[in-house]
């Protein structure tokens, strides 16, 4: 059940990301995390179809697939939120950099502590990365343009559920202790963009 929630809420993160992106002409998510999140689902697919079709491994391919919708957004719309001496040449020099380096780290967690501990630790870690760039995201844009109540809400259940799972009923304390914190930034983000909506008309 836990497993079941936590995939439909960062399913429904991606789709809301998707939308809002196009609607606000921006991306809705945070390039670091997205580019993380895109080789965390490729080669985690990669893994699970080496020893036959999995549900998972399918999830993962899903996953990616609308990551790879969201890169779109970011490669259209990202440029213009940049300052003006970003040119197109440096903006794709940062982002093979940048995307190249998010499969490197994927790798390294892969080859270090294998698959079972890898998959856990590195998504954790990554989305407290997120976590706390969704809150620099309403920051360096003065408000929530590009960003939504659902995906925060959804980020923070669809991590919540797997904190629950692995941190305490299997009884992982790092995974308990990344799980705690991200809560905590995700509650935040929640708490500014339920601070940034206006006042319903009397």
């Amino acid at each position: 059940m836990l497993t079941l929630v936590s995939g439909l809420a960062w399913t429904v993160v991606y789709v809301e990301a998707i939308r809002v992106g196009l609607r606000d002409r921006t991306y809705a998510m945070p390039v670091a995390a997205l580019a993380l999140n895109l080789a965390w689902e490729t080669t985690y697919a990669v893994d699970e179809f080496r020893t036959g079709v999995s549900a998972q491994g399918v999830v993962n391919v899903v996953w990616a697939l609308a990551d790879l919708v969201i890169v779109y957004t970011y490669l259209r719309f990202g440029r213009a939120e940049l300052p003006g001496f970003v040119t197109r040449p440096l903006f794709a020099a940062w982002n093979v950099l940048l995307f190249a380096t998010a499969f490197a780290v994927q790798w390294l967690f892969l080859a270090q502590f294998g698959t079972h501990d890898a998959t856990r630790y590195s998504a954790f870690l990554q989305n407290l990365l997120m976590s706390g760039l969704f809150i620099a995201f309403f920051v360096a844009r003065r408000g929530p343009r590009g960003q939504s109540l659902l995906i925060a809400v959804a980020k923070w259940l669809g991590t919540l559920a797997p904190t629950v799972l692995f941190g305490v009923l299997e009884g992982s304390g790092f995974v308990l202790g990344l799980g705690v914190l991200c809560s905590v930034f995700d509650v935040v983000y929640i708490g500014l963009l339920l601070r940034s909506r206006p006042a319903p008309s009397r």
